[in-house]
């Protein structure tokens, strides 16, 4: 067994999964190249152009490390509508020699599926404690999309777990994106291991991780500010007048 104090070592892709003829999510170039993806103990990033495979890879990890498709943490087994690949039943899961306490997989576009389930399940007779303590004893429907999405991370999330965050900026002011930045670090001090699908420039300058970036290439490592989304953002931010008028076709 390979000696990690990572929760999730790497992935690898079985030498049977069917990449010839390709279909999904073998048509795309992500996933077709992928061979073995090393992650890191701390923060992996995926990133990329939308459907570039970096949340169906995200999907089949979560899935394949026993979490439910649509989010939540391993309790919960809700389908609202079954989309997800079978990517996971091609994937090999290397794990580190130490098991997390607690996981949870965050899915955005889902999320107030998630909220609701929490809702029935606590609605349910006997049901005891309520989930929603977890969560700070607030019904997630009463609170903005953003607050619940902090909550979540303030009041769910602790120690000694591994974390899987679909594009969990969606939700969040650049303000909240730096709270989100500041509470990723605490727990990172309390052995957390996280892999995140984002194109959020302000989450993927988090120091010491590694950044995989999908795209027609494959898959690679790339450095933050080879980014796509730190070069746009860079650029724009520069000179915001200029990008506009480029873009309006005045120049």
């Amino acid at each position: 067994m390979l000696k990690t104090r990572s929760y999730l070592a790497e992935i690898q892709l079985k030498p049977s999964a069917p990449v010839e003829p390709p279909v999904f999510p073998f048509t795309l170039p992500a996933i077709r190249s992928l061979e073995r993806l090393p992650l890191h103990p701390n923060v992996t990033f995926l990133v990329g152009e939308n459907g570039s495979g970096k949340s169906t890879l995200l999907e089949a990890i979560a899935v394949g490390m026993g979490f439910n498709a649509e989010g939540g943490s391993r309790n919960f087994n809700f389908a609202t509508f079954a989309s997800h690949s079978s990517l996971h039943e091609h994937l090999r899961f290397v794990r580190g020699y130490e098991r997390p306490r607690d996981g949870f997989f965050l899915r955005a576009e889902s999320f107030y599926n998630l909220s609701s389930e929490i809702e029935r399940l606590d609605s349910e007779p006997g049901f005891s404690p309520p989930i929603i303590n977890s969560f700070g004893g607030k019904s997630l429907h009463q609170q903005s999309h953003g607050e619940s999405f902090l909550t979540l991370f303030m009041e769910r999330f602790g120690g000694q777990s591994f974390y899987m965050l679909d594009e969990p900026e969606a939700a969040l002011s650049p303000q909240r994106q730096l709270a989100l930045l500041s509470r990723l670090h605490d727990l990172v001090g309390q052995r957390c291991q996280f892999v995140i699908a984002t194109h959020s420039p302000i989450l993927m300058a988090y120091p010491n991780a590694i950044i995989y970036e999908c795209g027609a290439h494959g898959i690679r490592e790339i450095a933050y500010e080879d980014t796509e989304h730190y070069r746009v953002t860079r650029d724009f931010l520069a000179n915001p007048s200029r990008m506009l008028r480029v873009l309006m076709g005045e120049e």
